[in-house]
């Protein structure tokens, strides 16, 4: 995998169609364990993301991750858009100067990510967040140095079963307990969005 600066504008406008497709879904996940809003919410940040892409040129791949992240910081409410903000920050930050992303540097800046969802949110892999989606992607692609789009969705989709399953002992959902065993956390399910379509943008490019 080559992530360049045409493959993360697409990336990232995919993220967007996917969102606006699905904001309903994430906002009734959301309905029973947290404030009801997060596919709204996500929905707004990722298409303010994608016209703020549209209106700018960039000719490295940090400034336009760089981008996303400040865009979801000021537009997505809640914990989301601070949570989802530092994930594209850090991916930002350890991507700086990369005009060509290599697997093995994308695996290294998606621990970065991982490290900085982790003190942002201050939880820990086994809660139940969206950290147990993002870690065993950014693992994926740091011991595996074949990582195909089919890898790719294979994990996020392990990721997202196990994840139903747990019991959330972190944020509002914590008060369900056992309750949230058998319901999908809804940032686990938009992050599923995100890296769903990176898979897709990839495999396009590998099928040309």
């Amino acid at each position: 995998m080559r992530l360049d600066v045409n493959k993360t504008i697409q990336w990232m406008q995919l993220t967007n169609e996917k969102m606006q497709a699905n904001k309903d879904y994430l906002t009734t996940l959301d309905q029973p364990i947290g404030d009801g809003d997060h596919g709204i919410n996500m929905a707004r940040g990722f298409q303010e993301v994608a016209s703020k892409l549209n209106e700018s040129t960039y000719t490295n791949v940090s400034d336009v991750l760089k981008d996303v992240a400040m865009t979801l910081m000021s537009k997505v409410g809640g914990a989301s858009g601070p949570l989802f903000g530092t994930a594209f920050l850090k991916l930002s930050t350890k991507l700086k100067g990369e005009e060509s992303v290599k697997q093995d540097i994308f695996g290294t800046a998606l621990t970065e990510a991982v490290n900085g969802l982790k003190q942002r949110g201050k939880a820990e892999e086994g809660e139940k967040t969206m950290v147990d989606m993002w870690a065993p992607i950014a693992q994926l692609f740091l011991e595996d140095s074949n990582v195909t789009a089919d890898t790719l969705l294979s994990t996020a989709d392990s990721a997202l079963t196990k994840i139903k399953e747990m019991t959330a002992t972190k944020g509002r959902a914590a008060y369900f307990k056992d309750k949230t065993v058998g319901h999908q956390d809804p940032g686990a399910a938009s992050t599923y969005l995100i890296f769903e379509a990176l898979a897709e943008v990839w495999k396009g490019d590998s099928e040309r």
